[in-house]
């Protein structure tokens, strides 16, 4: 298990290096343009006694290549996506984040990239004020994996901690992943990288304000975290109820639901195991849909929220209007 999730990890370190790179070389290759972001990067929406924010950070554009979906030949991808009316020659991420006002406190579900991203990155500090709040407002920030575009965030490029006050929960499978000296240098050398970016957010002076969870936990009165485990290997979900009505944040159990979404199978080359990524993504999304949830991704185009049917063998991911 260690051995084929280190060797996925080094495939999908390599994704993240790619997409920056992508956006690093904007400038040598106009063509290929730069996303466009919402006008508002806010979305309230109640449930029960929760409100539930969702906060745009921004939004990367990446040339779409035979490595994106590892498992499908490129004009298959293309064919899919001209289908729906979206362009062929790239994708566009978006990351939203979503923050919980609850009795309990306010807990913002992942961090972003705060400083540390591009130009058409980092904007939840600034949504976030939009709605009439700070930093300082935050009691707790959930993180679902340790991927960089969900834990930079955490802190500051000058050290800081971009949320003073709030506390830091964790899965417990995925720090003891991370954290491992000893798997650190046993793995491939495109993933060195990810593993000092965890040591970097997660060290220093957020260290202290780390609580870690275990998968099936309940975090706070209506807020359960459960394993959604292949993209990384502890990755969790996360159910918010209240005077029942639900809502699941998947995290990144699927990226980008015109492609993954509509075809569980594929696979993303950011997955580092991407079997069992795949029989997640058919697990949490049979679930919502049996249960009829609200769903909200992190890499679901802006406002993020809406629900799931399922169509085709898939999924159809409607938003909000």
């Amino acid at each position: 298990m260690d051995r084929r999730m280190l060797l996925g990890a080094g495939i999908a370190a390599a994704g993240w290096l790619a997409l920056g790179s992508a956006w690093s070389q904007q400038g040598a290759a106009p063509a290929l343009g730069q996303p466009t972001l919402p006008a508002t990067g806010h979305r309230r929406h109640k449930l029960g006694d929760f409100e539930l924010i969702a906060l745009h950070d921004g939004a990367l554009r990446r040339p779409l290549g035979e490595e994106f979906v590892r498992n499908v030949p490129l004009e298959q991808v293309k064919a899919m996506l001209a289908a729906q009316g979206l362009p062929t020659e790239y994708v566009d991420i978006p990351f939203t984040a979503f923050l919980a006002i609850t009795p309990a406190g306010r807990f913002l579900f992942d961090a972003g990239f705060a400083d540390h991203g591009g130009p058409t990155t980092g904007k939840l500090r600034e949504h976030l004020a939009a709605v009439g709040l700070r930093p300082e407002d935050i009691d707790h920030v959930v993180i679902s994996h340790f991927h960089g575009d969900h834990i930079n965030g955490v802190r500051l490029k000058d050290g800081g901690l971009t949320f003073p006050r709030a506390k830091v929960h964790v899965p417990a499978p995925e720090w003891a992943f991370w954290m491992d000296d000893a798997r650190m240098q046993a793995a491939p050398q495109a993933m060195q990288g990810a593993f000092q970016t965890v040591r970097r957010a997660l060290g220093g002076p957020v260290a202290e304000r780390i609580v870690q969870f275990q998968p099936g936990s309940e975090l706070a009165p209506g807020i359960r975290a459960d394993a959604a485990f292949g993209h990384t290997p502890g990755m969790c979900v996360f159910t918010l109820r209240s005077q029942g009505q639900g809502f699941m944040y998947v995290a990144d159990t699927a990226n980008i639901p015109a492609l993954f979404v509509r075809n569980p199978e594929w696979a993303v080359m950011f997955d580092m195991d991407p079997e069992q990524a795949r029989q997640t993504r058919r697990r949490v999304f049979d679930q919502i849909v049996r249960e009829r949830l609200l769903v909200g991704g992190y890499h679901f185009p802006f406002p993020a929220f809406g629900t799931l049917e399922a169509a085709s063998g898939g999924y159809a991911f409607r938003p909000l209007a």
